[in-house]
């Protein structure tokens, strides 16, 4: 479950007690592992995978309730930032008001050393700021096309700096409740980064990009189960040649970044390590893409340096060759599993559960899948008697068979087992939280607390038990 779907009075979930309530609840219910998606700043259609940064924090995650009690912003105002509705993110509201709010909290705030030292330790994060700055400075406008780089408004950049102090240390404080209540918190690296980003703009020569800095080639997949025309991306693709050369130190300082944030992170789109799909930057589709060969196992040897015994996750979905599988073996990394994938056709599905491996993660489903039950619903009848029978379903209304599916995935070897939130409450299509190839209308679901406190928390606690999870 993502951050945003947190419960929450004030639009979106966020970095404050609800977070720890989260945890007590998952503690209480016999989990130990809470996977987020990445909290870097969201696109125009509220992505966090095509981010200004990869590395800075998402604004809207800084608490209000913690600002008010530091004293930075007043009752009325923390009164006057209360949602109208608890079961979506509201983003039109979060991009009309949320940064007035932290501006008039960086006004208040009385801990300016500590901000400064914190961001004098990050120059990810300085870069961040300045390249913040500098867009407002120039009217929003993309990188590429800023009439100025000399800083000349002190002010925001300097609330950019508060912002970013607060954001990493209030989530700071919720890892570190986490791990002293056994529960570990897995994260995610976007494989790619946006051109219009601080990531392009402070390494021009670590990417793909013509001599006015846009990029030549982009990122996407080709036609697949989510998308007949593939998905067209738009991300600039790295030079690797160039990146090999510091032996991969941008992405190396990526890594380190995210371990210090997470205990894990899940690297999305690895088979891109292998080979990446680069498509002309001119195309409308991803259709007409080919594919390039990545950097392999000299870039993974690199990322695993001082790492060695952390927890890295190789999303090889998608269009999978035997030279991707190579990789992943031997990278050592455990790869995913997806058990609504192991039922598409009648064949022997590596996503079927029992050809699931210990080096492995299962999953019911990813943030980019259906819910479990909506999955059931939308399916045609052979793949959804397909699915059932493997579950031993009796057959009758399979309308309440989704604890049989759940089942499966808690008891296969995969040494990690993940279900989306949705699948703990067994909701159905309405509340996935993205459709991969549509731009709008994604990233908003959230829970309320009512709905998880009155979810059948003891079916869950006995399958932790039962499997040893």
């Amino acid at each position: 479950m993502h951050v945003s779907s947190l419960w929450g009075d004030y639009s979106i979930g966020t970095f404050g007690k609800n977070a720890f309530e989260f945890i007590d609840f998952l503690v209480d219910c016999g989990f130990s592992v809470w996977q987020v998606l990445p909290f870097t700043v969201t696109d125009e259609y509220n992505s966090p995978y095509k981010s200004f940064s990869a590395f800075g924090g998402n604004p809207y995650f800084v608490d209000p309730e913690i600002l008010y009690e530091k004293g930075y912003i007043s009752a009325a105002d923390l009164d006057g930032c209360r949602q109208n509705t608890p079961y979506s993110a509201e983003y039109k509201r979060l991009a009309a008001e949320r940064m007035a709010l932290l501006r008039k909290a960086y006004n208040n705030c009385t801990e300016t050393d500590k901000v400064e030292a914190f961001i004098s330790a990050n120059p990810r994060l300085d870069a961040f700021c300045r390249f913040m700055t500098l867009r407002e400075q120039n009217g929003l406008e993309r990188w590429q096309e800023w009439k100025s780089e000399e800083i000349t408004d002190l002010e925001t950049l300097r609330m950019w700096k508060f912002i970013q102090y607060e954001f990493f240390t209030q989530w700071a404080k919720i890892k570190e409740y986490a791990n002293s209540r056994g529960v570990s918190i897995v994260g995610d690296i976007p494989i790619y980064v946006s051109d219009d980003s601080c990531d392009l703009w402070e390494n021009k020569e670590l990417f793909q990009i013509n001599e006015k800095g846009y990029p030549s080639r982009v990122a996407g997949v080709p036609p697949d189960y989510f998308a007949e025309d593939g998905q067209l991306w738009g991300n600039p693709l790295y030079d690797w040649d160039e990146m090999k050369k510091d032996n991969y130190g941008w992405w190396r300082e990526r890594i380190n970044h995210a371990l210090t944030m997470f205990d894990g992170v899940r690297i999305d789109h690895f088979r891109a390590i292998e080979s990446y799909w680069s498509v002309d930057s001119q195309a409308t589709t991803a259709r007409n893409g080919v594919w390039v060969k990545g950097p392999g196992i000299d870039f993974v040897s690199a990322i695993k340096q001082g790492n060695e015994d952390k927890l890295i996750i190789a999303e090889d979905l998608g269009d999978i060759t035997d030279e991707v599988r190579a990789l992943v073996s031997e990278s050592g990394f455990p790869g995913m599993r997806i058990f609504q994938f192991g039922f598409l056709d009648d064949g022997d599905s590596i996503h079927a559960p029992h050809n699931y491996i210990k080096n492995s993660v299962a999953y019911s489903g990813t943030h980019d899948n259906n819910t479990l039950f909506g999955y059931l619903w939308e399916s045609d009848d052979a793949v959804r008697k397909r699915t059932l029978d493997y579950c031993g379903f009796g057959g009758g209304d399979w309308g309440g068979a989704t604890p049989l599916l759940l089942r499966q995935v808690f008891a296969c070897v995969s040494d990690l087992a993940i279900i989306p939130v949705q699948d703990f409450l067994m909701y159905g299509s309405d509340t996935r939280i993205n459709t991969p190839g549509v731009a709008d209308g994604n990233w908003s679901y959230r829970v309320t607390k009512e709905q998880l406190m009155n979810a059948d928390r003891k079916f869950f606690k006995e399958l932790n038990r039962i499997y040893k999870r």
